[in-house]
C-alpha cells in the first residue's frame, strides 16, 4: 500500500513544501552560480528513471565550461571550481532534483539515478534497481557512497527496491541529513578515486 500509492503522495507533498520554504536559498544560489560559473545556472543531463524510462535531471551547475587547445573539456577534477565543490560536499547542488520529484520523475528516497551509458553494463538482477523510482538519497547513500564498490552499491539498491516501507524511507532520510551535516562520506565525480561502471566492467569483457 506505501510503495504502490502513499510514497508518491508524500513525495508530492514533502517536494512541494521543500520548494516553497527553500525557494530563497535556492534563488541565491542560482544567482551566485551566474556569476562565478556563468549560464545556464541549471545543469540538465538524460537519465534512466523508473523502468528504465529516460527523464531530465536537474542540478545547480558546479563546472566551469574551461577546454583545452583543441576544443575538448578539460576533465571534471580541473572544471570543478572550489564553489563547485562547496555546492556538492552541501549537497546544495542537488536542490533542483526536488523539481524532478514533484513532476513524478523521482522520489525523495530510492537508488540514485545513474548515467545513461551505464545501462548496457548492469546484469539483469542489477536492472531491479529500476523497479522503483530513482531517489534523492537513498540506502547506499548512507552506507557508504564513497567505500562501497559498485556491486555491492547494487546490492543494497535492489534491497530497497524489494523491501520498501515508510519506516526505512524515514531512516534513510534521518541518517542522510545527519552525513550531509556532518559531510561524512561524500563522493564527488571525478575528484574520489572510483571508476566509471562501464570503464570497469569492460576490464572484465
Amino acid at each position: 500500500m506505501y510503495a504502490k500509492y502513499i510514497k508518491r503522495i508524500l513525495d508530492f507533498i514533502l517536494s512541494l513544501l521543500a520548494i516553497i520554504t527553500l525557494s530563497p536559498i535556492m534563488l541565491i544560489i542560482y544567482m551566485l552560480v551566474r556569476i562565478k560559473l556563468g549560464k545556464p545556472a541549471i545543469f540538465k543531463q538524460q537519465r534512466p528513471g523508473k523502468d528504465e524510462k529516460i527523464f531530465t535531471l536537474y542540478k545547480f551547475r558546479t563546472m566551469t565550461d574551461e577546454r583545452d587547445e583543441d576544443g575538448n573539456l578539460l576533465p571534471d577534477g580541473k572544471r570543478l571550481t572550489k564553489f563547485g565543490k562547496t555546492l556538492r560536499n552541501t549537497s546544495l547542488d542537488e536542490l533542483p532534483e526536488l523539481f524532478n520529484i514533484l513532476k513524478g520523475d523521482m522520489a525523495i528516497v530510492g537508488p540514485r539515478p545513474l548515467l545513461i551509458r551505464y545501462l548496457p553494463y548492469y546484469t539483469e538482477e542489477e536492472r531491479h534497481r529500476h523497479n522503483v523510482r530513482p531517489g534523492l538519497t537513498g540506502l547506499a547513500q548512507i552506507s557508504g557512497r564513497n567505500t562501497t564498490n559498485w556491486t555491492e552499491r547494487f546490492k543494497i539498491d535492489i534491497l530497497y527496491a524489494e523491501e520498501v516501507t515508510l519506516f526505512l524511507d524515514i531512516k534513510i532520510i534521518l541518517k542522510t541529513i545527519k552525513k550531509v551535516l556532518k559531510k561524512e562520506d561524500i563522493l564527488i565525480s571525478g575528484i574520489n578515486n572510483i571508476e566509471d561502471l562501464d570503464v570497469e566492467r569492460k576490464k572484465y569483457e
